[in-house]
């Protein structure tokens, strides 16, 4: 696909948005080396001792979220390094199901979207 006839993106824009992916892609890098690392402290502390059962309670809910927020990053990331490859094939804006643009406003806020609002919502479910 050649996204200069089927998509209203300036050379300019989908520059800007490569670099906000490629900070984006730094950051949720990050953010997984963190809840790595959080998790491991859970397991360290977790093993060796018997603790109260609100203890416990309450370090498995905080697990629960970190790993939560783990598979969320991973997904973004995903979704990240494939908003890159589309920059890459000339296809940055157009939807991976159906090819149909994707809002400049989505892409705005939202810059590693690779569906319509729509497809994302079906995606989800």
């Amino acid at each position: 696909m050649n996204s200069s006839t089927n998509h209203p993106l300036s050379a300019s824009f989908v520059e800007a948005q490569r670099l906000r992916l490629i900070a984006l892609r730094a950051q949720l890098m990050g953010t997984g080396d963190a809840a790595g690392a959080e998790e491991r402290l859970l397991q360290d502390t977790a093993g060796g001792e018997a603790g109260e059962s609100e203890d416990d309670a309450e370090k498995m809910a905080i697990q629960e979220n970190d790993e939560a927020v783990f598979h969320q990053s991973v997904k973004r990331l995903d979704d990240v390094r494939r908003a890159l490859e589309k920059i890459d094939e000339g296809t940055y804006g157009l939807s991976d199901d159906s090819g149909d643009p994707i809002s400049k406003a989505r892409l705005e806020a939202v810059p590693e979207a690779i569906y319509t609002v729509d497809e994302e919502r079906d995606h989800e479910r």
